[in-house]
């Protein structure tokens, strides 16, 4: 039988929203978790991980986060990748060569943190006193924060862990080269596959694009992975579009059934990360609008797609107002579905965010 879009809506979903299990099993199954410092009303990383992990709570990953075998690093975002993946992008060499005086303030910053073992940004900027600098978003911030993110991305420093959400920093053990860098970035290519499958041929080019941030060393090599990948994995034609996904899979098998819950899913979800595909599988497009000023949101700052079954049939904005969730609901129809199953299995959705983030029954 052909591979249908309803087959690909919901083996998109069924695989992605896998049955919960442990953190750590969690994240080795997804490959990478993509971070987001916006709260509303939880991190993007603790959004992901509360639908995939059993009696997950928000600030579980950074409270378990030195336990779990896993880096902070960059891979197509930035976000949180096991040891062994991000040994795949090491040792990173950056498209920009430091000039002199810079490196020099590296090896002096990296000095001090083999010094101290673990070191607060503010300790860094207390010792060196850099002065500001002015940030991607044109704003001012500290220079010692930007040069200990600059020496993180290069492999010098390491995330030790957070407080407060504030990275802490620690000095890191150099990688070997990797011997067949063919394999490695194919073993990256895969990692993607993996957590973004199914993928339409344009979504899968492009990511494949973005490891030129994770693997800056082998960036002319991307097209020939680009090329290896088109070549090994499976692949189907729908509806004049050529969808790819990893090997061993069926988006048709009958395993891939719709459950009957309701999810409020994070805007960098995996299941709604690729706004392409979501076009393709619902049927209406999807922007993140927390970037997107004010007057101009047409469905609001940290709108979270809503998933019924197998169609995410609208949105829904999340607050803690005294202590109690307050949800604000829209609907890509118009209206919400008619009936109880939708009314109960929405309020079943809330209480379990509720209880996701301590609040109160």
């Amino acid at each position: 039988m052909p591979i249908t879009t309803d087959d690909l809506r919901r083996y998109a979903v069924a695989r992605s929203l896998f049955k919960p299990t442990t953190l750590p099993k969690a994240i080795a199954r997804l490959g990478f978790v993509q971070a987001d410092p916006i709260r509303a009303p939880a991190r993007a990383q603790d959004l992901v991980l509360r639908h995939r992990v059993a009696n997950y709570r928000a600030g579980d990953l950074e409270r378990r986060y030195a336990t779990l075998g896993i880096e902070e690093d960059f891979f197509v975002n930035y976000g949180f990748v096991p040891r062994a993946t991000q040994a795949l992008m090491h040792p990173r060499t950056a498209r920009t060569v430091w000039p002199a005086a810079r490196r020099a303030q590296a090896e002096a910053v990296l000095a001090f943190v083999r010094g101290r073992g673990v070191v607060h940004p503010r300790e860094v900027d207390a010792q060196f006193a850099h002065g500001k600098a002015t940030n991607w978003f044109g704003g001012s911030s500290n220079a010692s924060t930007q040069l200990l993110d600059a020496m993180h991305y290069r492999g010098l420093l390491r995330i030790a862990r957070r407080e407060g959400g504030v990275r802490l920093y620690a000095a890191r053990e150099t990688h070997a080269p990797q011997s067949d860098p063919a394999a490695a970035l194919d073993a990256l290519v895969d990692v993607v596959v993996n957590k973004y499958a199914p993928l339409p041929m344009r979504s899968l080019s492009e990511l494949v694009n973005h490891l030129r941030s994770a693997a800056p060393q082998w960036a002319d090599g991307r097209r020939a992975a680009l090329a290896r990948a088109k070549a090994r994995l499976p692949q189907a034609v729908v509806d004049g579009v050529s969808w790819y996904w990893p090997e061993g899979e069926n988006p048709a098998s009958r395993r891939h059934a719709a459950s009957d819950s309701v999810r409020l899913l994070a805007p960098f979800d995996p299941v709604v990360w690729d706004r392409r595909r979501f076009e393709l599988l619902w049927g209406w497009a999807y922007r993140f609008e927390a970037y997107t000023p004010a007057p101009k949101r047409v469905r609001g700052y940290y709108a979270m797609p809503l998933l019924w079954g197998d169609q995410i049939i609208g949105w829904g904005n999340l607050g803690v107002v005294a202590g109690a969730l307050r949800a604000d609901c829209g609907y890509s129809a118009g209206k919400a579905p008619r009936g109880a199953p939708f009314r109960l299995a929405l309020r079943s959705e809330l209480e379990r965010i509720g209880t996701f983030l301590g609040l109160a029954p």
